[in-house]
């Protein structure tokens, strides 16, 4: 327990502003939920509306927000290709807008604020593994520019409200990260193999699968949130949060298959444009200023991914895998909510 505060989460009923939640409402904290349910689903967190310290909130971030919070957890922001290329403006706002109206708030109400960086920062690295000091090699024009570049310009802003107006920030370069609540149709590579492997559909493998990704678990993550949030003030970050182990996609790919007991195929498809070939972090800083590493290893947490894929696919009536409070029982496993974007320009928070 770390004492009572208002906090609030943007993206907050996604797959990792879920989790957030929970934690938070387990340190006996008031937690403000705020989604625009473009890809969040408010089936996510159906199973908090009856604590009394859990609010929802409708709302779209490129447009200002007042409220009187402690602490922001600014997660907001469409995290796989498939939907953040759907609409790249509206990505580009969501950074942008988006972290200026949530560092005006921050600024106005004195809050901590935490933004959900990423290791798309670092673009297609030239740099093995990836620390914090690493610049980047980031495409501005290509297709992956929206989340790159607007991720990149998030930053910027943060550091420059923490420089010029005092605003207390952390920020976290997120790797990337699995576990149950991820929705079947994100085209982020565990989803997509485990939900094609279940099916005994042929996976897919954009390359020759020989590229490579660090997969951290959501647990471990949702832990890195909070050490870094509870780090004193003169921790801002950017510090890299994601899991060290380093797998080519075809081994993923095989190991799924096996855990599975899937009859699917293998097949290879081009790389998509910008595709980085390599991904993992360094997370030296992350275990020297926050004590943190993590602690689930990839078999472990893709049996808990799949039992929860198992079970949205199955349709049964039963617990949804993945959840820590009490719940309902649902009849039909939830589908992912589809939002529209605001189509207009957003006025700017000062």
């Amino acid at each position: 327990m770390h004492g009572q505060k208002r906090i609030m989460v943007t993206g907050g009923t996604g797959f990792l502003g879920s989790f957030l939640c929970e934690r938070l409402l387990r340190e006996g904290n008031d937690v403000l939920c705020v989604d625009n349910f473009y890809t969040g689903s408010r089936d996510n967190v159906l199973h908090l509306l009856d604590d009394p310290r859990f609010e929802i909130l409708r709302h779209d971030i490129t447009f200002p927000l007042y409220v009187e919070v402690d602490e922001i957890y600014n997660l907001a922001c469409p995290a796989s290709p498939v939907h953040y290329q759907h609409d790249p403006v509206q990505t580009v706002k969501t950074n942008v807008h988006g972290a200026i109206n949530m560092l005006g708030l921050a600024k106005r109400t004195k809050a901590k604020i935490f933004q959900a960086s990423t290791s798309e920062v670092y673009g297609d690295p030239a740099v093995h593994p990836q620390p914090e000091e690493y610049r980047g090699s980031v495409s501005p024009i290509g297709p992956r520019a929206c989340y790159d570049e607007g991720k990149r310009c998030a930053e910027t802003l943060f550091f420059d409200y923490h420089r010029q107006y005092g605003v207390e920030i952390r920020v976290a370069r997120i790797f990337n990260t699995y576990g149950p609540r991820m929705q079947t149709n994100d085209g982020r590579v565990v989803s997509n193999f485990i939900v094609q492997a279940l099916q005994n559909d042929p996976i897919t493998i954009f390359g020759n699968g020989t590229q490579t990704r660090s997969f951290c678990y959501v647990d471990d993550l949702i832990e890195g949130f909070i050490r870094l949030m509870g780090t004193p003030a003169g921790v801002t970050g950017p510090i890299n949060l994601g899991n060290p182990g380093e797998f080519q996609v075809r081994e993923l790919a095989e190991m799924v298959i096996d855990m599975t007991g899937s009859k699917s195929s293998i097949v290879f498809k081009p790389l998509p444009i910008d595709d980085p070939t390599q991904r993992k972090p360094d997370i030296s800083r992350a275990k020297q200023e926050l004590g943190w590493q993590p602690t689930v290893s990839l078999r472990q947490g893709l049996e808990r991914t799949i039992a929860y894929f198992e079970w949205k696919l199955s349709g049964e009536a039963r617990s949804m895998p993945g959840v820590r409070f009490p719940q309902m029982v649902y009849t039909n496993p939830p589908a992912p909510a589809v939002g529209v974007p605001v189509p207009h320009a957003a006025p700017l928070g000062t």
